[in-house]
């Protein structure tokens, strides 16, 4: 699986701005086949910074109503990347 193909896009909300301050963690949605050392190695090429952990977790899809319909959005894998001490990555900036 290609570097690009794994991280699919990065996750920003309050929580992950705290993550981020407190813990050198950033969060990305990944590939639902990808592993932690995939993770890892796409991270480390695309931004150049050493990965110390990975964690990773499936989020299951919710239900939804569309009207009468009641439909069910697609499960995804969520990914939390902790960096080494001094490493940043700057998604915004």
């Amino acid at each position: 699986m290609h570097s690009y193909d794994v991280l699919l896009r990065p996750l920003t909300t309050e929580k992950t701005d705290v993550l981020q301050e407190q813990a050198n963690a950033y969060v990305f949605e990944v590939a639902p086949r990808a592993n932690k050392h995939q993770i890892k190695d796409a991270v480390q090429a695309i931004f150049g910074v050493k990965v110390l952990d990975v964690r990773t977790m499936r989020m299951p899809g919710k239900t939804r109503r569309w009207g009468r319909h009641i439909t069910r959005s697609a499960a995804w894998k969520k990914a939390v990347v902790t960096l080494a001490a001094g490493e940043k990555i700057d998604l915004y900036e």
